[in-house]
Order: structure tokens, then sequence, then C-alpha cells
């Protein structure tokens, strides 16, 4: 058992990873992965994108108030910046026309905003659609690809640099708070510390009802994606990531081919999930039917659990019931580009320092329900 921590962090993923790097800064850090390896639900199958105008109000604040750790990372963070432009082409297609002018607004004050392209530049930068399957379009500049097992690996890394330990295989079985410490038995044995901070992602739910704290109302969604191989001698590297104005799909190059999904969002229990080969299917579909090519061949597809509560806003700080319980769980698939603000906030919150100044307004949204 581990007596002198001062932080248990339950959850490897990027939420986990985030808050045990900012507050190893403040003292001993253990992290608990349940799972062999840390990330292996939903940060080791996120899309890779970065981008400050998917979400709600709170999830761009939190994005772009993260942008400059990943343009700037601190030493020894990552070999190089992890983020990498790509943008977004985002079409009006068929039976959409509604929400052209919705999709524009909403990107209007991005630090980038998003513009109305004409069809011709369209195709310049997607050279396969297929003029007639879109009306208006528009771009997101902004956009950027991000490493995401760079910036997961540098978010661990720092941790244990800076003393802290990283427990695998290490699934909270039960939780248990004595003389001003959480006790957490797990397979790997049983380790303390004064504050605990629930990063579980999925099972963000069940590590509260272990602490005796009320359930924040996560709803774990299933997201599909698969790498299609393109022609022979197509070069997609250099186009932005396309998708429709309504969400429906994406698609976005990856590793010489394009990595597709259908925006799907079904609730599944907290798990290990496998992808649908109909989603896989109506992702291929949705694609093709603005571009004027066939893709063959599926050389990859998985799945990932996106969790967050109804009002899809992420939880951040101290339970108010519960002493010493912190919550850094509900991103909602925005972990990866949300992990900086979001992992600086819980830390501040937690070692009560008040949220930074940029983060300050957002605390009364972010803090758990009473």
């Amino acid at each position: 058992m581990s007596g002198v921590d001062d932080f248990l962090v339950v959850g490897g993923g990027i939420a986990g990873a985030a808050a045990g790097w900012f507050l190893a800064r403040h003292g001993r850090v253990t992290l608990l992965e349940a799972e062999r390896v840390p990330g292996a639900h939903s940060t080791g199958r996120s899309a890779a994108v970065f981008s400050e105008y998917y979400g709600g109000p709170v999830v761009r604040a939190l994005t772009s108030a993260g942008r400059a750790f990943y343009t700037d990372p601190p030493e020894g963070f990552s070999a190089a910046a992890p983020l990498r432009p790509r943008g977004v082409l985002a079409l009006e297609t068929p039976g959409r026309e509604g929400l052209f002018e919705q999709a524009l607004a909403a990107g209007a004050d991005a630090p980038e905003p998003a513009v109305e392209i004409d069809r011709s530049r369209a195709l310049e930068l997607c050279p396969v659609l297929r003029p007639e399957s879109f009306g208006r379009a528009l771009y997101r500049p902004g956009v950027c690809d991000i490493d995401v097992d760079a910036v997961h690996r540098g978010f661990l890394r720092g941790l244990r640099a800076a003393g802290g330990t990283v427990a695998t295989g290490a699934r909270v079985g039960s939780l248990e708070r004595r003389r001003g410490r959480w006790y957490a038995a797990t397979p790997a044995g049983e380790f303390s510390a004064p504050a605990l901070v629930d990063a579980a992602g999925a099972w963000a739910d069940e590590v509260a009802r272990l602490a005796g704290a009320a359930p924040a109302g996560l709803v774990p969604r299933r997201r599909t994606a698969a790498v299609a191989e393109l022609p022979p001698g197509l070069d997609a590297s250099r186009w932005p990531m396309v998708c429709d104005v309504a969400d429906t799909f994406y698609a976005k190059p990856e590793s010489g081919g394009l990595l597709l999904s259908p925006v799907d969002a079904a609730p599944v229990p907290p798990g290990d999930v496998r992808p649908d080969d109909l989603d896989v299917a109506v992702a291929v579909h949705r694609f093709e039917a603005v571009a004027a090519l066939r893709l063959r061949h599926v050389r990859h597809a998985w799945a990932g659990l996106r969790t967050s509560p109804g009002d899809d806003v992420p939880v951040i700080g101290p339970d108010p019931g519960v002493p010493g319980f912190h919550w850094l769980a509900g991103l909602g698939g925005y972990g990866i580009q949300t992990a900086p603000a979001a992992g600086a906030l819980l830390a501040a919150l937690a070692v009560g320092d008040g949220p930074p100044p940029a983060l300050a307004p957002l605390v009364p949204d972010l803090t758990p329900r009473p």
C-alpha cells in the first residue's frame, strides 16, 4: 500500500493522464488504470482532431484555452508540437439547407472564423467531390490534426518524471474514506491518499458510487470509425477533413487512406465496444454520396466510447457532498483537445488555488451538481 501519496487518480485515459500531469506539480500522484495499457477504450481510438468549432460553449472555451499548451508544449513534453494544420470542409447536402447558416454562425466566434467558400474553392480543396452533390460549402481553417499518442505519452511521462506512479491492472474494487484519506482496493494492491480524482471515463459514475457520491448521469455512447483504402495513385494527404453541416459523416486523410465515421452515438454500457458492420457501411455510403470515387476496401474498423452527461457539459471539480472527491469526467469525445485546460482547472480546484482567470467564468457550470 502506498502511504505517501497526495492524490489518487482513477483512470489512465487522456483525462486521468492530464489530471496527473498537473497535480504532480503539487504533490505525489498515483494513477490507477484498470487495463494493462492506459487509454485503451477512448483515448487510443480517437479521430485525432483539434477543433475550436466543435462542441458547446464550454467545450470550445476549454479547447481554446488549451491551444497554447499544444502549440508550444512544455520542455520534454513531446519531440514536436502535436498540432498539424488540417482544416474542415463542411457541405450543405440535399435536405440540409436550413442548417448551413446555423453552422456558419456557430463558427463565427472561433479564433479563426469559419467562412463560406464557393464551389470552385471547395473542389480545389477536395478534388473528388461531385459538384452536384452539395449546395453551399463552408471552411473551418483552424482545425488541426493532433498526435494523440504523443500527447497521452507526454502527460504520463511528465507525471512519472515528477515522481508519480502509473499502476496498471489496478481496477478499483472498493473505496473507503478513513481519517481524512481515501483507500482504494485494487488487484494491484491498496492505495491511499487524501484526495481522489474520478477520471474513469465511461466508468466514472461507477467509481462515484463506490465513493458514496451521487452519479453525474454520464452516458457512454459508441462512435464508429474505419480507415478505407483509396484508389491506387490517389493522394489525399493534403485534403481537409470533409463532413456535412448536419454532422452525419466525416472523412479525414489518415495513414495513406481515409478515416470515415457515420458520427453514430448509440448509448451502450461501459465496456470494450466493437464496430458494427452496418455503421461502417453507412460511413462509406455517406462519403461516396458526395465523392466521385468508390472505396473498395476497409482496412481497419473500430469503435470507441464518448461519455457525457445529458447537458453535454463536462464535470470538473470537487464533489459538493463528498470530501476529498473530485471529478474530471464527461468530456464527451473532446478529451484530447480539452485536456490541457481541463487538467489545469481540475488541479487548481483540487488544491484550492481557484481557477485560472480565463476559465473562472466556467466553474459554476463545470462543478458537480449537488
